[in-house]
């Protein structure tokens, strides 16, 4: 008599939130996209994504945290359009259906991938739960339909990424920097950063990372990274946002060695040249009551992985 296959109750995933160590992009395209020429770090911010079996072909999606009401809950949600692209490509005998609880600490429309991450998480949760013969390769490809920040959430580290973002190099990186980051409240969409990026003229035709943060990352210098951060995005998120110029320079005057908008915004990421001066920068910028809350994190982290 054949043993009875014994379904996995419940998968759970930690993905981190990312860094834009450099954001270089060129004018918007004709397709609507940009192309991008970007350094991601993966940091200790996590996301939990939790899957557990559902009705054939019933998605649905919890959300909990601090921001949860910011997150959709419906079909538009990124975590179902991830587990249903992946039951559509798995291609099974029968329809798949997950229901799926989302924990947030990245930040919503902050600039740090939170939504990505999220289907990133999706879609390992998923495929481990469903039992998926499907490899990471493929589970990138697939997370690239999704967003263009969704292949690095999966491959965590430091990566190089062209195109929109998507095709990723692996980055040496020595080390582990600390940052501290500054949530603001409110929240910039990277459609309205990247609006106003085009409305300003902005954008290199041939955007490149600078070879100095390359150079930083393989050499393990937090200062000298610190002084060649980038971000050609961080201009239109000022613009939109003044005041994050102001929290910008509080960080640089309590003595962080770099600071930028991370991404679209409006996180703010300061870099710290050690852990206590990471400690000592948080605790200022947490009495200057300049934004709605602080955070230590390091990175480089790893990308998806399962929690045993």
């Amino acid at each position: 008599m054949a043993t009875p296959v014994v379904e996995t109750e419940v998968v759970r995933v930690r993905v981190a939130g990312k860094v834009n160590l450099a954001l270089r992009s060129g004018p918007r395209r004709p397709d609507g996209y940009h192309t991008l020429s970007t350094v991601f770090q993966a940091v200790s911010l996590f996301d939990e994504v939790e899957a557990s079996w559902a009705d054939p072909g019933e998605v649905s999606v919890t959300v909990l945290g601090d921001q949860a009401h910011l997150v959709p809950v419906g079909e538009e949600n990124i975590a179902v359009k991830a587990a249903r692209l992946l039951a559509a490509t798995a291609g099974a005998d029968r329809p798949l259906g997950a229901s799926l609880v989302i924990r947030k600490a990245i930040p919503v429309t902050g600039g740090m991938a939170g939504g990505s991450a999220d289907a990133a998480g999706a879609l390992l949760a998923c495929a481990v739960l469903w039992d998926l013969d499907i490899s990471p390769d493929e589970l990138r490809d697939l997370g690239a339909q999704l967003g263009a920040d969704v292949p690095f959430c999966l491959a965590g580290g430091t990566a190089l990424g062209t195109g929109r973002g998507d095709q990723l190099a692996p980055v040496l990186s020595r080390g582990s920097y600390h940052w501290v980051l500054a949530f603001s409240d409110g929240e910039l969409s990277t459609p309205a950063v990247f609006g106003k990026f085009d409305e300003l003229g902005l954008g290199n035709d041939h955007p490149e990372v600078p070879a100095e943060i390359l150079n930083a990352l393989v050499s393990g210098d937090a200062p000298a990274l610190g002084r060649c951060l980038t971000n050609d995005l961080q201009a239109a998120a000022l613009e939109l946002r003044p005041q994050l110029g102001q929290l910008l320079d509080a960080g640089n005057e309590l003595g962080a060695v770099g600071a930028i908008v991370s991404g679209s915004g409006p996180t703010i990421a300061f870099l710290a040249a050690n852990e206590s001066a990471a400690v000592d920068l948080s605790v200022k910028l947490s009495s200057e009551g300049m934004c709605r809350s602080v955070k230590r994190v390091t990175g480089p982290v790893p990308g998806a992985r399962l929690v045993v």
